[in-house]
């Protein structure tokens, strides 16, 4: 019962009385903020087929861990048109948790809360966030759900003047812990910022976005008309431009993936990787490793059952699979340690090197390094991409960009020649002595050389070629003699390669070579110097 329903004269409540009415406001306060007190909203986030924020929070961190802060904040209402203005927890609800038993730092914006726009103060509680990260070297995890800036507020130089602290804290936190951002509905502008400096984004597929702008201010700014699937939907984002990691079909998905690759991460970049019971390689993909590769060099094969040959069952996790499917990067398991795997797909032009597949290479390898896992390249190229459409897409800057952060990796790396290593190529995918592999070796089937051997004579045998009596018969018989001193066992005599393996024994040597490698190497002999300068 209030004061005011006293029928006595007014008078001040006793102590217990007092104690009862601020904890009753708290009690409903706090209860205005559940799901259940808010249940026409959340089915209107139902019907998008969304789950809401609390729902996904209960359904990623283990049960009974979330520990929330600032739930009960209330947006600023001193500028125009906010007096009225009613956002729980100022739509974004952050705290403490745990995933498989580790701590992590959790932000899941609210779509139901003026769709999920950031507020001032929100914005604060995210920023206390990233600095827990940072200081605690906990993973940061974002659910992301909602319009960037919000409008009232951000049209008010009082509170966008000042910017924003966290874009500083997420470059610090970059390469520290992991930082993981799942897009699970609108992520134009700010939140495609927010995620596009995460390690690892994940999208679902029909109710995600990603881009600077979304359709309204596009055809605001440039009298462009498109759709917002068409701009920055996941086939766009994920599948076309690599923007995203990974594309889920619905929330419980997304949230799956990031359970998933977590169990590969270590919590940061100065404790060990989390392993796993060791378990052996798929049975059939291992006893097919003999027979995989195809007598003609120009038949094709999946590398992936080369992979799932070689490491732990189940264990190979893919990144960005439906981008630059040329080339394979993923996480997988060797005796339950995790591992990073780059290798080329001969199912997509033939495994050469794009400048989509060198962006892919060289993030894939940035963030094994910086989180400790040893690498396995499985090499099958025939170099680079060719012609004025690769040209067009910088591919010089984009392929040197793989070289310089194979040369930053300072974990162990091993690489295996399964076939064509030829190239600029067969050096950028960590083939022979170039970036000090600890282990290289090649398949039976392997050829080495620094070009086509089609290409070569056509270039420099021409002459001899045109004045042959019979120019095909010369010219094929150039290419059989040069193609003789391609092979693995010629590589080997001059120990450009430390040995020729029998497939079947890939996994064993491998195991073999990381068994004996320090986790980092010993500091590069360099310059001090405060910052490399990267290619892109």
């Amino acid at each position: 019962m209030s004061i005011a329903d006293s029928t006595g004269p007014l008078m001040a409540p006793t102590a217990a009385g007092a104690t009862r009415l601020a904890f009753e406001q708290f009690v409903d306060k706090r209860s205005r903020l559940s799901d259940a007190a808010r249940s026409s909203a959340i089915a209107r986030q139902h019907a998008l087929g969304k789950l809401s924020a609390r729902e996904r929070i209960a359904l990623l961190v283990d049960h009974g861990t979330f520990h929330e802060i600032g739930a009960l904040v209330e947006p600023k209402r001193d500028t125009f048109d906010t007096e009225t203005l009613q956002a729980p927890s100022d739509g974004v609800l952050v705290g403490f948790a745990r995933v498989d038993g580790r701590p992590v730092c959790l932000c899941a914006f609210d779509f139901t809360v003026l769709g999920g726009s950031n507020g001032r103060i929100g914005e604060y509680k995210v920023e206390r966030m990233a600095a827990h990260a940072l200081d605690h070297g906990c993973p940061l995890l974002l659910l992301l759900d909602g319009g960037g800036h919000r409008i009232q507020e951000g049209l008010d130089s009082r509170h966008f003047a000042r910017g924003s602290h966290y874009f500083q804290t997420a470059v610090a936190l970059s390469g520290w812990v992991p930082t993981i951002a799942v897009v699970m509905g609108p992520g134009f502008a700010g939140p495609s910022n927010f995620a596009a400096l995460c390690d690892f984004v994940v999208m679902v597929r029909g109710t995600s976005t990603m881009g600077i702008a979304g359709p309204a201010l596009v055809a605001a700014a440039t009298g462009e008309a498109t759709e917002k699937e068409a701009l920055g939907g996941a086939a766009v984002q994920a599948d076309l431009n690599g923007l995203a990691d990974i594309a889920a079909n619905d929330d419980a998905e997304a949230i799956g993936l990031v359970r998933t690759y977590l169990g590969y991460m270590p919590s940061n970049a100065r404790v060990p990787l989390p392993t796993a019971p060791a378990r052996e390689p798929d049975a059939e993909f291992e006893a097919g490793l003999l027979t995989v590769m195809p007598d003609s060099p120009r038949k094709t094969y999946d590398v992936c059952d080369v992979v799932r040959g070689v490491v732990d069952e189940d264990s190979l996790f893919q990144i960005k699979p439906g981008f630059a499917p040329n080339l394979v990067t993923g996480f997988a398991r060797l005796n339950g340690r995790p591992v990073g795997i780059v290798a080329n797909q001969p199912l997509h032009l033939a495994g050469a090197l794009d400048a989509k597949a060198c962006e892919k290479g060289a993030h894939f390898v940035s963030v094994c390094d910086s989180f400790g896992l040893p690498l396995l390249y499985l090499i099958d190229l025939p170099g680079f991409l060719l012609g004025s459409q690769a040209e067009d897409t910088a591919l010089a800057r984009r392929s040197a960009r793989l070289l310089f952060e194979l040369g930053q990796a300072t974990v162990p790396r091993v690489s295996v020649v399964l076939r064509k290593g030829y190239g600029l190529g067969y050096i950028a995918m960590c083939g022979g002595r170039s970036f000090d592999a600890d282990l290289c070796v090649a398949w039976p089937t392997a050829e080495i050389c620094a070009m086509s051997v089609e290409g070569a004579v056509d270039v420099a045998y021409q002459k001899q070629v045109r004045a042959a009596a019979d120019p095909a018969a010369k010219r094929a018989e150039l290419i059989d003699r040069f193609r003789q001193q391609l092979g693995a066992l010629h590589a080997a005599e001059h120990f450009g390669i430390d040995d020729v393996i029998d497939p079947r024994d890939t996994r064993s040597v491998v195991l073999a070579a990381l068994e004996h490698c320090a986790p980092r190497k010993k500091q590069r002999t360099w310059p001090d110097k405060p910052h490399g300068i990267s290619p892109i």
